[in-house]
């Protein structure tokens, strides 16, 4: 559980992103407990938060890199990533990005189309050298989660389609600078209940026996991530089961003795340990609603407003000061948009103007898809010691 050390912050402007380097250690540990298998890696997926402390605890604690971009891979390898260790999907890379993948030798690119592949062998062709690559399959399972965040169904943009899987691989056969590695899948994100993932072995299983029929070895399988968190109970979840997570990969996938399985796990690493911090600029009192109005805004944390988002809010000055009496707010933000909400018809102590709150879970996505829109600054950030 994260304690704040809010006497430390009163001279501090506000918003800005505090991350419990102490709890993510401990989460990082937990994982690497639960995937001690001789042929399993766990990748850090930098989309969800690439501040430089936070990554550097997860690299330097053993965990790969899961890239979506040229600007993650630059900051992998700035905070101490091992090329071997690095992967790089993402659905259309640029010609630059590709360029600066194989100049660092990375482990694998992640391709999601034949076109992508067909490009990949271009550059790596003009380069000299051998690009080594998994074909990301869209495995058409429903993970069951927000209509914005799932990636595995057929009508998603994302991956390759199982009918064009095999002759997508027949054609990296005949490509004399692409090495096939292997299958990549990612089925969305947030996911609680693990049947998507049982579901998405089963699916696995039989492709990869569709492909070793054909002759063909898959040396790497990867499941991607999307493991969800408790947005509701921050405080007594504050660690996601990773014990049932990687439980199901063991129970239900068929994984070959020298194969090797790759995980990319995001959310469930960062989300616990970070929080939005903020101050109370007003309490607004109408005839229908009482507005805590805060100083951060969908520009600090735009979950909320893309996504319909949850985060717990806590008033850290009346938590200290031990405050009973408590009332229903809307909480929001600044911005002048009529989405800049955080939650409606939330209860919380008597607040008052100057009251720090945090805004919990907020670790993944959070910092990393700040914007400056309304000309706000970009939130800053502190870590725990």
């Amino acid at each position: 559980m994260t304690v704040f050390p809010i006497d430390e912050w009163k001279g501090r402007e506000t918003p800005f992103y505090y991350y419990d380097l102490d709890l993510l250690r401990q989460t990082v540990e937990e994982i690497k407990r639960c995937a001690q298998e001789p042929n399993w890696h766990v990748h850090y997926a930098v989309k969800a938060c690439a501040t430089e402390p936070v990554l550097k605890t997860i690299i330097g604690a053993g965990l790969g890199t899961d890239c979506v971009s040229g600007g993650e891979v630059r900051a992998s390898l700035e905070a101490g990533a091992k090329p071997e260790q690095i992967l790089f999907a993402g659905v259309a890379k640029a010609d630059w990005e590709i360029r600066l993948a194989l100049e660092n030798e990375i482990a694998a690119l992640n391709v999601e189309s034949v076109e992508e592949l067909e490009n990949i062998e271009r550059i790596a062709g003009e380069m000299n050298k051998v690009a080594h690559v998994c074909l990301r399959i869209n495995p058409n399972v429903d993970a069951h989660t927000h209509k914005k965040i799932t990636t595995g169904l057929n009508i998603n943009k994302f991956g390759i389609q199982m009918k064009d899987m095999m002759p997508t691989i027949e054609k990296c056969m005949t490509m004399p600078h692409i090495a096939f590695e292997g299958l990549h899948f990612h089925i969305g994100s947030q996911i609680t209940d693990f049947a998507p993932y049982r579901n998405l072995c089963m699916q696995v299983n039989k492709l990869v026996e569709q492909i070793e029929a054909a002759g063909i070895v898959v040396k790497n399988i990867d499941v991607g991530g999307g493991l969800g968190v408790s947005y509701d109970h921050p405080n007594h979840f504050c660690i996601p089961d990773f014990e049932g997570y990687f439980r199901t990969f063991r129970k239900f996938l068929k994984l070959r003795e020298d194969q090797e399985l790759h995980f990319e796990l995001g959310r469930a690493v960062v989300a616990q340990c970070g929080s939005l911090i903020t101050r109370v600029l007003y309490v607004k009192h109408t005839e229908q609603k009482e507005f805590v109005m805060v100083d951060a805004g969908m520009t600090d944390l735009i979950r909320p407003a893309l996504y319909d988002a949850y985060h717990k809010v806590e008033n850290l000055t009346a938590k200290r000061e031990g405050r009973k009496e408590r009332m229903r707010y809307d909480v929001v933000g600044p911005i002048c948009e009529s989405s800049d909400v955080f939650v409606e018809n939330f209860e919380l102590p008597l607040t008052h103007r100057g009251d720090i709150i945090a805004l919990r879970s907020a670790g993944a996505y959070g910092e990393i898809m700040a914007s400056q829109y309304n000309l706000r600054r970009l939130p800053g950030h502190v870590v725990s010691e």
